[in-house]
């Protein structure tokens, strides 16, 4: 039957594929514009870098821009960048506008065009430690988490781990419910702020283990932003850098 022989080629495409990422240079978590942007920077200098997404849908919160409105503002600085992914762009009163769909479509087709990998639906439940170090993530299908189900999960290996989960901040809060790190609390909304506190709260938030986007702001306590991306990507590259130079 052909509904068999395409079942066969999805589950054998899908199994070596993930055969050959349980072992990484970098596992990142959370494909939103800071993780998507570090897997693309780390990933065009030949790492190996998969991503893991909870949800269907990568791209994190670029896709709804401002309340629905799918527009998202960047820093002007970000022009090469945009210029490099082949993404249309205006600007206006010194920002650069993108719509959101393009934007979120281009830099998830430029990353896996470079050889990182997305897994959609896959939840991280938890880290794995050796030595004191973050060394990978335990992972479980997104869906069987959301439901509550009791199924033991699998682990990939790592050199290093990225939280890029944005507000929840959901593998460093594994680490803070264990005593291994200090969280603060994510302030109100303040974009002058929170743009530059991001970048700057950008890095390794213990062995192993990095904090990217809005993941850094709630680990250190910094005010929240509305649909300004700048940060985001600046973030990205910055986690990237670092992370090559260790890598390297």
């Amino acid at each position: 039957m052909k509904d068999t022989m395409i079942s066969t080629l999805i589950v054998n495409r899908y199994f070596k594929k993930l055969r050959s990422f349980l072992e990484l240079d970098v596992a990142i978590v959370g494909a939103g514009p800071s993780g998507l942007t570090a897997a693309y920077e780390l990933a065009k200098k030949g790492f190996k870098v998969a991503i893991f997404e909870e949800k269907n849908t990568p791209g994190g919160g670029i896709w709804g821009g401002g309340m629905m409105f799918n527009e998202i503002v960047l820093e002007k600085e970000l022009e090469d960048f945009l210029n490099e992914l082949g993404i249309t762009y205006v600007i206006q009163e010194n920002h650069v506008l993108v719509d959101s769909v393009h934007f979120a479509s281009a830099l998830l087709y430029r990353t896996t065009m470079v050889g990182a990998t997305v897994f959609n639906n896959i939840s991280v439940e938890d880290v794995a430690m050796q030595d004191g170090k973050v060394c990978g993530v335990v992972i479980n299908w997104g869906p069987t988490m959301r439901l509550g189900l009791h199924v033991d999960p699998i682990t990939v290996k790592a050199s290093f781990v990225i939280d890029g989960t944005g507000h929840p901040a959901n593998v460093a809060s594994l680490l803070a419910k264990r005593g291994l790190i200090e969280m603060k609390m994510e302030l109100p909304m303040n974009a002058d702020e929170a743009e530059q506190f991001v970048v700057e709260n950008t890095g390794e938030i213990f062995p192993g283990l990095m904090a990217s986007g809005m993941a850094a702001c709630a680990v250190h306590g910094g005010p929240r932003m509305g649909p300004i991306f700048g940060g985001m990507i600046l973030s990205g590259k910055k986690i990237a850098q670092i992370i090559e130079e260790k890598l390297r």
